[in-house]
């Protein structure tokens, strides 16, 4: 008779508690199931508090020094280094801290000051302090030059080192390193695809300019604009007067209404979503209002839906950025710092579709 759930759960729990760890993988050769069903089963028997689940383990809830795991080197401490008063970041940090946490290893936020370069000294002292065993990072990078100064520094680190958010350049000696980031190529695709659907022809970017994302962003823009023959005209201005790449310099050019204006552009696509919010507000103080004028879609997806009207916005994933940078940590941890090649994880975004976009008629 072939196995009930609740009862294979039941020697789950019995091998667990028995042993004090045992490797999802183990529970399903044992147990003759999928690696699947064993793990869907731990999670079940985590949510209901009969055990912890770690990074590809089952944990007993029975203190470690009564269940010792033979032969497990010490992870020692994780450095997390990112900017300070980074909002962006914020969702990434979350989904790394919890996924560390939840494997027993313990965490030390670093945040770096909004200056160039901070982040080096950050980590040659962590590094030479704390019993430091890992490092996730997201550096600034305000400019492309910032990007180059740091590149040979960090892959030289001598921890395992995962990028969070970040995508080596093509190149870079970072390409040797871990990175699991957003596909920003991806949802631009997708905002610029949804108005497009939605009979628009002319486009605009609302922008920053000081950081990769930003940059990344601008880029994919004209290349899915340039792709698509439907767009017969596109333009990109700064969201922002301090969203350059320089926030001491004044930017030289039109306002997003005049820009839309000038190229009769009723399809808009605005990064971040405080920035978006602010400029709808301005768009509306202009004479120019969403939906009844121009279509807009926002780039985050924190606060988009509060605005009014309720911004239609890309999502990135960025806890399960996160989480994933945090699980490639661990595994490098466990396996040893020179195990396998280096990987890099794109995690693809989702639209969120509200009332701010509507057809062009």
């Amino acid at each position: 008779m072939r196995e009930s759930g609740a009862d294979r759960r039941q020697r789950i729990l019995a091998m667990v508690e028995t042993r004090g760890e045992v490797r999802v993988t183990e529970l399903a050769a044992e147990l003759g199931v999928s690696v699947v069903t064993a793990r869907r089963d731990v999670e079940d028997l985590a949510r209901a508090g009969r055990l912890r689940r770690g990074h590809g383990v089952a944990r007993s809830l029975v203190p470690a020094r009564q269940a010792p795991v033979p032969d497990e080197p010490s992870r020692g401490v994780v450095a997390l280094v990112v900017p300070e008063r980074h909002a962006y970041l914020n969702e990434v940090v979350h989904g790394a801290r919890a996924a560390l946490e939840e494997a027993s290893v313990r965490v030390v936020l670093h945040p770096a000051p909004q200056v160039a370069g901070a982040e080096r000294p950050i980590v040659q002292r962590v590094l030479s302090g704390e019993d430091v065993r890992g490092l996730l990072i997201a550096p600034r990078w305000r400019t492309a030059a910032d990007e180059e100064a740091d590149d040979r520094w960090l892959a030289d680190v001598d921890v395992p080192l995962v990028l969070m958010e970040r995508e080596p350049r093509a190149g870079s000696a970072l390409h040797s390193r871990d990175s699991v980031y957003t596909d920003h190529w991806y949802g631009m695709r997708l905002a610029v695809e949804h108005l497009v659907s939605l009979g628009h022809r002319r486009l605009v970017l609302a922008a920053r300019d000081d950081s990769p994302t930003a940059r990344a962003l601008r880029a994919a823009f004209a290349t899915a604009c340039q792709a698509r023959p439907q767009v017969q005209d596109w333009a990109v201005v700064l969201s922002a007067p301090d969203a350059g790449a320089d926030p001491d310099v004044a930017p030289h050019e039109p306002s997003l209404a005049e820009t839309m204006r000038e190229r009769g552009a009723t399809g808009v696509i605005m990064h971040g979503d405080i920035d978006a919010l602010i400029l709808v507000q301005r768009l509306a103080e202009a004479g120019l209002a969403a939906p009844r004028d121009y279509s807009v879609v926002a780039y985050d997806d924190v606060v988009a839906s509060l605005g009014s009207p309720p911004l239609t916005a890309v999502a990135p994933a960025k806890a399960e950025v996160g989480r994933l940078a945090a699980e490639l940590l661990l595994e490098r941890l466990g396996r040893g710092p020179a195990a396998g090649p280096a990987r890099r994880v794109a995690v693809l975004p989702e639209l969120t579709v509200r009332t701010s976009a509507r057809m062009n008629v």
